[in-house]
Order: structure tokens, then C-alpha cells, then sequence
């Protein structure tokens, strides 16, 4: 099979969807801050919607209700933005494989 066959994603034009500069790409990159997006901001804004159901009356009882589901919803797009990315790990072993098989005749062990 010539490599060829498989589409390849293009690189964007210069300029366009430039990476981001070096110093935001360590920050996000920290341990520390990527568990602070996917754990500490959903369970703070669950525990803020508790709050609020807690302290408040029958009609802060749906607002908190709201919070709390904003909470979960930011936990679930973490997740499931994390198992796409896995899937994309995936594929492109695959992808290596295939181009190991292409060259060698043989599936890599």
C-alpha cells in the first residue's frame, strides 16, 4: 500500500492557527493546572451550587440545581475531551504500524 492511499492532515498556512506562544503552552501544560481545569473548577462550581441550594430559598433551589449541572457538564466535556484525544494516540500507532508494514513486510512485535 503507498502512502499515498491514506489522507494526511495538511499543516495550516503561516499565519493562520499559529500555536499559541511558548510561555501559555508550559502553563497549560503543568500538571498542576491541568488538574485544576479537569478536577478543582468542576467541584467548585458543584459545591457553589450546593451553597447556594443550601442558603437559599425554594427558587434558589433550581438555580443551584442549574450550578451544580454546569459543574458536571465542565467535568464531562474534560472527559470526554480526554478519551477523544486517546482515540487520536491510537490512531496514529496504527498509522506508524501500518508505515512499518509498508516498509518492512512484516506488523511491528
Amino acid at each position: 500500500m503507498s502512502d499515498t492511499s491514506r489522507p494526511r492532515a495538511a499543516a495550516p498556512p503561516e499565519g493562520l492557527g499559529s500555536a499559541a506562544p511558548a510561555a501559555t503552552t508550559e502553563a497549560l501544560a503543568s500538571p498542576w493546572a491541568m488538574r485544576s481545569i479537569r478536577y478543582i473548577l468542576p467541584g467548585a462550581v458543584v459545591l457553589a451550587g450546593i451553597v447556594v441550594m443550601a442558603l437559599g430559598s425554594e427558587t434558589d433551589l433550581e438555580g443551584g440545581g442549574g450550578i451544580v449541572s454546569a459543574g458536571l457538564a465542565i467535568y464531562l466535556i474534560n472527559w470526554l475531551f480526554r478519551a477523544g484525544a486517546s482515540g487520536d494516540r491510537e490512531r496514529e500507532a496504527e498509522d506508524a504500524a501500518r508505515d512499518y508494514f509498508d516498509a518492512h513486510g512484516r506488523w511491528p512485535d
